[in-house]
Formats: structure tokens, sequence, C-alpha cells
């Protein structure tokens, strides 16, 4: 059984309903995160950030739409379950990082890195479930130019972004979680014996 129009539509529409809840959460700690001290970086690229992340659930649509062609059950049903995956390691990331999470860059004077959940593996597990997502949400529809396209625009912005946060979240960080891989754990790459 295939994955239709209406359906992916749907599926976006709760997507989107998702990133509403995260910009109130974000909202809501950045806020808190600013009244504790907290100061801000990066804040130049974030505009570029939040439209690239709408024009790319548009884009989805657009070419669902532009699609007249049946997509193969197995693309679109594991498409949607790394969809998934992304989501769960997002709201882990989201969950661990606790009322200190925002989509914006702010740093509390004082904190120490979080070395809990995801990030006992992994420097930047959100940045991995937007990878994910950003290559998978469209290959549900077999969207495959949205894909490409959006997955370079992120690469570009998570390059600045990355760059930014490190720089900001200081020395520590470094020292504490430096040993860490950005993206995939150390182990995924060794040899088994």
């Amino acid at each position: 059984m295939n994955i239709d129009e209406r359906t992916y539509i749907a599926i976006l529409g709760l997507v989107a309903l998702e990133r509403l809840a995260e910009l109130i959460v974000s909202r809501r700690n950045a806020n808190r995160s600013l009244a504790l001290g907290g100061v801000e970086a990066g804040a130049s690229h974030y505009p570029a950030m939040v439209l690239m992340h709408s024009a790319f659930l548009i884009s989805c649509v657009a070419e669902s739409l532009a699609r007249h062609e049946p997509v193969p059950a197995v693309l679109s049903w594991t498409a949607l379950a790394v969809a998934i995956a992304a989501q769960i390691l997002r709201w882990s990331a989201i969950r661990t990082l606790g009322d200190r999470w925002s989509t914006r860059i702010i740093v509390r004077p004082g904190s120490a890195p979080v070395i809990d959940g995801p990030y006992r593996w992994i420097r930047h597990p959100n940045y991995v479930a937007v990878v994910l997502e950003i290559a998978a949400l469209p290959m549900i529809r077999f969207a495959w130019i949205t894909a490409v396209v959006f997955s370079i625009l992120n690469a570009i912005v998570l390059s600045i972004r990355i760059a930014a946060e490190e720089r900001a979240l200081g020395a520590e960080y470094g020292v504490t979680l430096g040993r860490l891989p950005r993206f995939l754990p150390a182990r995924f790459f060794r040899k088994r014996i």
C-alpha cells in the first residue's frame, strides 16, 4: 500500500504542528535563558535557517503535487520510518537539554555542557535529526529534488550554525565533548571482533 498525496500532506501538517510546538518550547526556554543572563550567538544566520525550514515544507507539498508517477511502497514506508526516527531523536535531544534547549543559540554563563541522553555519544543529535528529516520527508513521495536541494542548503546552514554554536559554548565544551564525533557515534565505525 502506497502513501498517497492526501496522507502525505497530512503527515506534513503534523510536522508543521510539531514545528509550532518546538517554537513555543523554544521561545519559553530562550526567554528563561536570557532572563538568567544567557548570551545569544549566531543571531545573524537565524532568519535564513527559519526561512529554509519553512520553504522546505512548502517544497515538499509542491513537488509531491507535481509528481504523477506512483511511488514504490517500500520507499515511502522506509522514508516515513526514518522521518519518525528523526522525530524521536530530536525530542530526545530536546528533553535532555530541558529548559536550555532553544532554536536560537543562547548560552547561560557557568552552565556545564550536557553529557546525558544522546549527548553521551555525539555532540549534535538534534542536527542529526534535522539531516535525517530533510532527507527522508520528501522521499515519502519521492520528491527527490526537494531532498537534494534542501539537504545541500541545510549542510550550508549547519556548517555556519555549528561553528557559531561551538564557539559560543566555549573551551569547557571543547574539553568535555570535543572527544565525541559531531554526528555519528564512534562505535559505528569500529570493527567488531
